[in-house]
């Protein structure tokens, strides 16, 4: 059963998973030449940047503080991964299949490296709620979208989920000896070296008129330091698994937003799958389930 630290925890991650949420609105709000790998490495680029000098101003990130370089090196490589596979996935396979794919595979991943490595086993819970969400999101991701199949996509989709998994796990085991801001800043910051090729080769010119300016900020200060730190700071309460189903809320948050602010319709295939994807994050997030009382045996009567 949950304890009020880690549902404490979930949510944490749930509102970073908001956050996250805010990308795609952000990316459709981007000038015309910004290409998606663009948009990713500046986000990562401003990011780490911002998390580095949080970790500083907090004296965090001193030398001699005993970094393990294996999660280091994992974690970094896999927060540039990710960029870079998911949005060729996108490419190659469409937005809704590389979303349905990367979203689908990134808890199960997830919950199978921790349990591989850190012996962090599901609840029952865990199970359920993951099932419904992940058909939650997937209905999501493809409702009133052209569908399009790519062998090749669909593997850096898979990639993308579990490049995730990687951060996840690579993040919980930092934290056992850091604090979470300084993990983050450290896996965000090697990540974003990582993609320096990636900036210099792309066009970002789009970087110098003022809409583009606003959404490099919003994403790499909203969409990536503070959702990163909240995640972060929940991963810390809670398992690996609970932690990558939770962050499912962050199709929930773009299909709302595209409604909203984009003016997109949401099919009722769609809201069949909001409804399922919540309902999964209810169950994992809320209060346990109160133990069921047994009656005593009537002694029989002599």
């Amino acid at each position: 059963m949950a304890t009020t630290g880690e549902r404490g925890g979930a949510r944490l991650v749930l509102a970073a998973a908001v956050l996250w949420g805010t990308t795609g609105t952000a990316r459709a709000l981007a000038p015309a030449g910004a290409s998606p790998l663009s948009v990713g490495a500046v986000r990562i680029a401003v990011g780490g940047a911002v998390l580095v000098a949080v970790a500083r101003l907090r004296g965090g990130l001193r030398r001699g503080d005993g970094w393990p370089v294996g999660p280091v090196v994992a974690g970094a490589a896999a927060v540039a991964g990710y960029q870079l596979a998911f949005f060729s996935a996108v490419a190659r396979t469409g937005v809704a299949v590389g979303t349905m794919v990367a979203i689908g595979a990134a808890p199960p991943l997830a919950g199978l490296l921790a349990w591989a490595t850190r012996a962090e086993r599901p609840g029952r819970r865990w199970y359920g709620a993951t099932a419904l969400a992940v058909a939650g999101g997937g209905l999501l991701a493809v409702a009133g979208q052209a569908v399009r199949f790519s062998p090749g996509g669909v593997a850096l989709a898979l990639g993308a989920g579990a490049a995730y998994a990687v951060v996840a796990v690579a993040a919980k085991d930092l934290l056992a000896g850091h604090g979470h801001v300084e993990v983050m800043a450290a896996l965000f910051a090697g990540g974003a070296l990582l993609l320096v090729p990636v900036a210099v080769l792309l066009p970002l010119d789009w970087l110098a008129t003022p809409r583009g300016a606003l959404v490099a900020l919003h994403l790499g200060l909203l969409a990536t330091t503070v959702s990163y730190v909240l995640f972060a700071a929940g991963l810390r309460r809670v398992t690996v698994a609970t932690a990558a189903t939770m962050s499912l809320a962050e199709p929930l948050t773009a299909a709302t937003l595209g409604v909203v602010v984009l003016g997109e319709r949401l099919t009722v295939a769609g809201l069949v799958g909001a409804a399922l994807l919540v309902a999964g994050l209810v169950l994992l997030a809320g209060p346990p389930t109160p133990a069921t009382r047994r009656r005593p045996r009537r002694r029989p009567a002599r």
